[in-house]
């Protein structure tokens, strides 16, 4: 198909800010949570302005130096070398660029086959500027739309009419799934480094990423019904009423259906947070509970630092997928997991990266995924990442306007200047749902005596394993310790092929002949990989916060712990490198 034409520059500039041609960067450092060199809060670098960082951004050149790579050392130095750099602090800043979309190629399949996911290109990007402020846009619970029938005839009109669109439009619907599989996918190689590619999931990336990508997935659909106000409706899937695929998106007819859907799980089945490829036969009000209780932990109890709660950081010239957060990991992958269609070679939709993005209903799961970080913020005290690092990191999309821009995390953090807000009026019941303890007199000796700590590491996990860790201190700590540090249980060296579904249950103290529910505390958490192809292998870790656990279970003067690993899904080897407890700041 033809081109489609774009706007002239002066309309662009218009519509957002000046116009900027994308500069080559070499980064320099890759920087860590404790790896910051001297830097002024805010200036501007190659003519664009940096994000402003408060704190935690210090650390003296003898850290950054040791931590050189041989990517920095082949890359970053140059002619000036090492004075050239350290005469301009921002030199050592890393943040990922956005991608050259000229350097985009064929993204990866889980089954070995590639794709092409490249947007069109064009000369011509143009900064973000933050929208003036009007009317907020309120994103509705899915399952509330039916009750609004001009909402919805809204909603199914934008999705027809961005399905109508030519496939090479940027607001296409076909256009639009792209953009997920080619950030995701191995479609775009870092700027400076073209042996590592972007990935925006498995780290800290995953918030920012994909809150852009539905602001103007949203703006797109505003645009094409001619409606500026019309918001994305969220999939509630954490409260009962919602965790069922909304009826909104069951209709054969309508422009919402996708037919690659796990056919056992419409609507009434309830979603199965910690599904593992199987249903099980656990009763509604159960599976409710332990829904909820999941909810609880990885946004109340287990939320307990940035690394936690984001993810682990990711910069310039570091590998891909360093760790999830929380909620990325549960219940964000086993919702696509459990929604895929298990009969298709890769479970697509939902299942795969690629093709999560042509199932309208990803846009709503990833709405509410949104709502969760406004939530940990706004009801339950969290606050951002004020890391250079995070906040410079930037994305390209194309607008409702058919302008490519560039846009910074540090530009997302706010939903009202974005323009939108969710409904209030959603009721979070998960709130109060804290974990339960088995009843048992002294849990770290029943998991000794029933569990073979025999194994060495590196170890293959093929079967059930328990290992007995070392706790940093046996001394019960005071509550600003706590609030201060979190303990942090660290399950090292994951490694697997990147093209598998792939996940394992964690257990602490617990009878690994008779497992806890999970519901109850003992059930420390999983690790959850949905599978997207990558040229080797992955190798990632699991951050589990322990210190809510350990009163619960009343081990905080305990020496050591009894850990529990449970295969769950997985075809080719899970390689697991090793253990630690270790305490971390929770800022």
């Amino acid at each position: 198909m033809a081109s489609s034409p774009l706007p002239s520059t002066s309309t662009m500039a218009a519509v957002h800010s000046t116009t900027t041609t994308t500069p080559f960067r070499s980064p320099l450092f890759p920087n860590k949570y404790q790896t910051s060199l001297q830097r002024k809060p805010k200036q501007c670098l190659a003519g664009r302005v940096r994000c402003k960082a408060t704190k935690g951004d210090n650390e003296n050149l003898d850290q950054g130096l040791a931590r050189l790579d041989r990517r920095n050392m082949l890359i970053g130095l140059g002619a000036g070398g090492l004075y050239g750099a350290a005469g301009n602090p921002f030199a050592f800043a890393a943040p990922v660029s956005a991608p050259d979309l000229t350097t985009c190629g064929p993204a990866d399949k889980p089954d070995g086959s590639t794709i092409d996911c490249c947007p069109p290109t064009t000369t011509t990007i143009i900064d973000f500027k933050l929208p003036d402020r009007g009317p907020l846009r309120t994103r509705l619970a899915a399952q509330d739309v039916a009750k609004n029938p001009a909402y919805l005839a809204k909603y199914k009109k934008a999705i027809e009419l961005m399905r109508a669109l030519p496939d090479d439009d940027p607001r296409s619907f076909a256009q639009q799934a792209k953009v997920h599989c080619s950030y995701c996918d191995g479609g775009y190689p870092q700027v400076g480094y073209s042996d590592l590619e972007i990935q925006v999931h498995y780290c800290w990336l995953f918030f920012p990423f994909h809150r852009w990508y539905l602001y103007f997935y949203e703006k797109i659909m505003g645009e094409l019904i001619g409606d500026p106000t019309f918001a994305l409706p969220f999939w509630n899937w954490d409260a009962p009423a919602g965790m069922y695929i909304p009826e909104i998106f069951t209709d054969t007819s309508s422009s919402l259906y996708d037919q690659y859907r796990n056919a056992a799980h419409q609507p009434p089945k309830l979603l199965d947070f910690n599904y593992s490829g199987t249903d099980d036969n656990v009763d509604d009000a159960t599976r409710i509970k332990e829904n909820l209780t999941t909810m609880y932990q990885q946004m109340v109890s287990k939320a307990t630092s940035h690394r936690l709660f984001f993810g682990e950081p990711y910069s310039a010239g570091d590998d891909p997928s360093p760790g999830a957060g929380n909620i990325e990991s549960i219940p964000h992958n086993n919702i696509h997991f459990w929604t895929g269609d298990p009969t298709q070679t890769n479970g697509e939709d939902m299942g795969a990266f690629y093709s999560s993005g042509r199932d309208p209903l990803f846009y709503s799961h990833h709405s509410n995924v949104d709502r969760m970080w406004s939530i940990y913020k706004d009801k339950l005290g969290g606050t951002d990442i004020e890391k250079t690092d995070w906040l410079d990191t930037e994305f390209l999309f194309y607008d409702e306007k058919k302008n490519l821009v560039r846009v910074k995390v540090c530009d997302s953090l706010d939903t009202k200047k974005l323009g939108y807000v969710y409904d209030e009026k959603v009721p979070i019941p998960w709130l109060k749902s804290k974990p339960t303890t088995r009843k048992s007199t002294n849990k770290r000796k029943a998991a000794v005596s029933s569990s073979d700590l025999t194994t060495t590491f590196p170890a293959t996990l093929s079967d059930t394993i328990s290992v007995e860790v070392t706790r940093p201190s046996a001394t019960k700590r005071t509550t600003a310790q706590k609030k201060a540090q979190d303990e942090v249980l660290v399950i090292k060296g994951i490694e697997f092929a990147g093209n598998e579904t792939v996940k394992f249950d964690v257990y602490v103290n617990d009878d690994a002949d008779s497992l806890a529910g999970k519901d109850k505390s003992e059930f420390a958490g999983s690790f959850v990989h949905v599978p997207h192809k990558h040229k080797k292998n992955i190798k990632t870790n699991l951050r589990l916060s322990i210190t809510s656990l350990l009163e619960e279970l009343d081990a905080e003067t305990d020496s050591s712990l009894v850990v529990t690993l449970v295969p769950k899904v997985g075809k080719g080897p899970i390689t697991i490198g090793g253990f630690s407890i270790e305490l971390i700041n929770t800022t």
